[in-house]
């Protein structure tokens, strides 16, 4: 039988509260904590620690994830301040992305019904983000979501659905307005 942290990678429904869940978000909300206290120089070494890899990444504090280790981060990867990953999920971040203060990207979801919910019950979705994409102030990214190679999410969106590749997208729902223009 399937432990919940499997079930949770699988995308199937899971008990968030697990026993082995609950540790491993501990130990990453301690890992934040941390990364939030560092001097700009050692908060490198608690990234990777956090991430499970060295990255070249600049991740403004304040920044918070459930778990790290379903992160992944593209070269020359740059957040403004209080980011938000809940990676229950991959999160797979492209190179060149940058995200302004105060972006969500949440690959947690719980049923709709009131009875698995209560009983909590969670799914997650992978969020995919292509290289060159910016994320505006305030922008959410909802569980499943993939956003194209240079594409941009006008401030304070609601990323429900996919964005197609080189579009402006804004809105909630976000809708593309636009191409991004050649330049």
């Amino acid at each position: 039988m399937p432990t919940e942290k499997e079930k949770m990678l699988a995308g199937e429904l899971y008990q968030a509260n697990d026993p082995e869940l609950v540790a491993e978000r501990l130990h990453a909300k301690q890992l934040c904590h941390r990364y939030n206290q560092e001097p700009i120089e050692l908060n490198k070494q608690v990234l990777a620690e956090l991430l499970g890899y060295e990255t070249n990444a600049h991740i403004e504090t304040s920044f918070r994830c459930d778990y790290g280790y379903n992160i992944r981060l593209g070269q020359n990867f740059y957040a403004n301040y209080n980011l938000v990953v809940l990676d229950c999920a991959p999160v797979t971040i492209g190179d060149n992305v940058f995200l302004a203060p105060n972006v969500v990207l949440t690959t947690a979801g719980h049923p709709v019904e009131v009875g698995p919910r209560i009983a909590g019950w969670e799914f997650a979705r992978p969020i995919t983000l292509g290289d060159n994409v910016w994320l505006g102030a305030g922008v959410l990214v909802m569980p499943g979501v993939t956003i194209g190679a240079g594409s941009v999410i006008g401030a304070g969106s609601v990323v429900t659905r996919d964005v197609p590749p080189g579009v402006v997208a804004v809105g909630n729902p976000c809708r593309v307005l636009r191409q991004v223009a050649e330049g």
